[in-house]
């Protein structure tokens, strides 16, 4: 049977004819290409960076965007760092402001303060990519607010569809690139079609153009001519991808989420060739066998997993805008590339023209993780299938009938804890459903992970291990299946921090220190999936842990008391965390405060949850928060949380009071903890002398940054 990107099933079809049929769906030229980058970058950067929106109105004055310097080699330096081979450019966003001079509007860079409205910041960026090999893709927005709002504007103006010339032209502005081409489209289509003109004749050469389904808001019954669109990207951009479209798709969220089963060979009921709109794909299953029985064309359109470093896709700034950790965005790569995607990460410039040094740090990391542990091939002197070896995957096995597995052996043990394994998909499509890894052990072969498909790469995860032979076996398959290359790789694990808490009741859970990037969360265990095979260790009686203490594998309880643990990986240990626990809060109650701001009522103080807090209203310095113990207790000090969601209400100084009834207060002493903001961390202070009491009071004296709300994640109050 012939492959070819796109097949048709017919009436009579079995489904071992439609199973068939998908085997010998594969990508187009310019798609494998596309996956080939495997890492690439996204780029968000406009007026909202300097209003701080997501999403603006369309309305913003150019002046806003008011950029003093520029610095997109610093962008592709940090991004080639990073390992990645591509990035794109959001050349304008869904409020119609465009970062290139264009000849069809006059709301962009041209009527901005950046280098007196001669800047163009997609020229400077396509520059800086040629220097430093990199790729360059567009992102223009179908949407397009300014279009909307303005009282010219083209969009949704219920202009008649007519013949137009493209690019049409203008005086002064001619261009180089002589190629015509003539649509029968209304003003919005043609201003659009013009625009992609200018993009992909004077800033190429161009290899993805990424469009979305936002519509912040309609007008007119405005539609998009996207078979028109794409008759001109083909033509002026013959090596470009469209996203969005019938060539990649969306992986359905913007967290970083990756499917366990990522199949790029899809059903549609529709030709995708030729049709104008593409839904957006969100299902958990999206190329499963009992899927492609339903459809009527079967066709290769792979998936982009796409998310941001920072809490947003725009620059806010450096304090509450959080930044992903490096095991994060490891961990999405090692998930997405092996997983039969292609990861594309935001990087959003700062109000400088640069990368903030947070964002280049987390990628020089992640670059050097990604080069340490793939660039080599621990199997490449093994004995076995050459084709499998040579890192070519236009060669491949081809298994059958008679076998369906391959062994390949080392002239020595090896260690590794990664195996990547690829098809010839180029030629053979998708065909892999399942499959395991294998390793002699004591003359035995002992099964060490399994996965389901493969596809363009599949990564697959475990414990380290130490083998000289390596065994691939295909469980499940719709057609004979190709295997292009196996390589094996080692990762350097680091034991993950940890973070130790308790409940009101008095139930110790020791955990992998939990990441604060709290926007779009993916659910994923970090720690776990990138350091299989770690262990905790800990003690309770003030001891340091070591390997040989006691191994954590359940909540414990503990009344009062010091745990301090930590994570062991193949031998390493990780820094010791310490946790001192005082009253266990079972019988607390609140007993008052100055103020309450919306949710974040007093009980939240005291919860045994760190992710929750006690604020009070913005009112100046001086708040407070009571506490009933439930009975009286001799206490010898007390430990604050602050909340981390934000800079907000962290108590840098104050004074702690007692009380035997609710009424009589004596001071026990006052506080002082410093740089909270930077370090937001719990804070242990010891009173001078223990005092007996039922009641307590915390009240704050100074707010750190000058701040008028105070806060609390959790206090601890320590007894004798």
């Amino acid at each position: 049977m012939p492959v070819d990107n796109t097949i048709v099933v017919d009436e009579a079809d079995t489904k071992d004819t439609i199973l068939l049929k998908a085997a010998h769906v594969v990508p187009t030229d310019n798609q494998l290409d596309a996956l080939k980058n495997e890492f690439i970058a996204f780029i968000h950067f406009g007026p909202n960076t300097f209003t701080r929106m997501e999403w603006g109105n369309g309305m913003e004055d150019p002046k806003i965007f008011d950029l003093q310097n520029l610095d997109t080699d610093q962008w592709c330096s940090a991004m080639k760092d990073a390992g990645m081979k591509m990035v794109i450019f959001t050349a304008k966003h869904h409020d119609g402001f465009v970062l290139w001079q264009s000849r069809y509007t006059q709301h962009g860079v041209m009527s901005s303060p950046f280098k007196d409205g001669k800047g163009d910041v997609l020229k400077e960026l396509s520059e800086s990519c040629k220097k430093y090999g990199l790729k360059l893709g567009v992102y223009l927005s179908p949407a397009d607010l300014y279009q909307i709002e303005n009282k010219e504007g083209l969009y949704g103006n219920l202009s008649e569809y007519t013949e137009r010339t493209i690019p049409r032209a203008i005086e002064g502005r001619p261009f180089e690139n002589k190629t015509t081409f003539t649509f029968r489209v209304d003003d919005y289509n043609e201003y659009f079609l013009n625009q992609l003109f200018e993009l992909l004749t004077e800033y190429g050469p161009i290899h993805e153009v990424w469009f979305d389904g936002a519509h912040p808001k309609r007008k007119g019954g405005q539609t998009y001519n996207y078979l028109a669109w794409k008759k001109l990207i083909k033509a002026l951009a013959p090596k470009a991808v469209i996203f969005g479209k019938e060539d990649i798709r969306w992986c359905g969220n913007e967290a970083g989420q990756t499917r366990d089963t990522e199949w790029n060979v899809i059903p549609y009921t529709e030709n995708p060739m030729e049709m104008n709109s593409f839904p957006d794909l969100t299902n958990e299953s999206l190329g499963s066998r009992e899927d492609l029985y339903e459809g009527k064309y079967l066709h290769y359109q792979q998936a982009e997993t796409n998310t941001s470093i920072r809490e947003g896709w725009f620059y806010r700034d450096d304090e509450d805008q959080k930044v992903r950790s490096a095991d994060d965005v490891f961990d999405i790569y090692e998930r997405s590339v092996g997983g039969n995607s292609t990861f594309l990460l935001n990087i959003p410039p700062n109000r400088e023209g640069k990368f903030s040094p947070t964002d280049v740090s987390v990628l020089q990391d992640v670059g050097k993780r990604i080069n340490e542990t793939y660039k080599a091939n621990l199997l490449s002197t093994a004995q076995g299938p050459k084709e499998v070896l040579d890192n070519d995957l236009s060669t491949f096995k081809l298994l059958g009938d008679d076998t369906n597995e391959i062994v390949l052996e080392a002239p020595k043990p090896i260690t590794f804890n990664r195996l990547a394994i690829q098809e010839a998909i180029g030629t053979h499509g998708e065909r892999v459903e399942k499959h395991a890894l294998d390793i002699w052990v004591d003359n035995a072969w002992q099964e060490i992970a399994s996965a389901t498909n493969i596809g363009y790469k599949r990564i697959l995860r475990f414990p380290e291990v130490t083998a000289k032979k390596v065994r691939i076996r295909i469980l499940e398959s719709r057609f004979y299946p190709a295997i292009a290359k196996i390589s094996a790789h080692f990762y350097a694990s680091r034991p993950p921090q940890l973070s130790i808490e308790r409940s009101v009741d008095g139930e110790v859970s020791i955990m992998p220190k939990k990441d604060t990037f709290g926007w779009k969360p993916h659910g994923e265990d970090i720690a776990g999936n990138i350091n299989a095979g770690y262990s905790i260790r800990y003690t309770t009686d003030g001891s340091e842990p070591t390997a040989a203490s006691a191994t954590y594998d359940r909540p414990f309880v503990i009344s009062s008391g010091e745990v301090k643990a930590v994570a062991e990986v193949n031998g390493k240990l990780g820094s010791i965390a310490s946790q001192m626990f005082g009253i266990v809060k079972r019988d607390w109650k609140a007993a008052g405060e100055d103020s309450v701001m919306g949710e974040h009522v007093s009980q939240n103080a005291f919860d045994g949850d760190a992710n929750t807090y006690w604020s009070s209203k913005a009112k100046g310095k001086n708040h407070f928060i009571t506490i009933d113990l439930g009975k009286e207790y001799t206490i010898k000090g007390f430990a604050y949380t602050p909340q981390t969601d934000t800079s907000e209400g962290m108590i840098e100084a104050g004074i702690v009071l007692a009380s035997p009834n609710g009424k009589n207060w004596s001071p026990i002493g006052d506080f002082r903890f410093g740089n909270l903001i930077n370090d937001p961390t719990t804070r242990t202070h010891m009173f001078r002398q223990t005092v007996n009491t039922r009641y307590v009071r915390v009240e704050s004296k100074e707010i750190a940054g000058n701040g008028k709300t105070a806060a609390i994640a959790e206090l601890d109050f320590l007894v004798e």
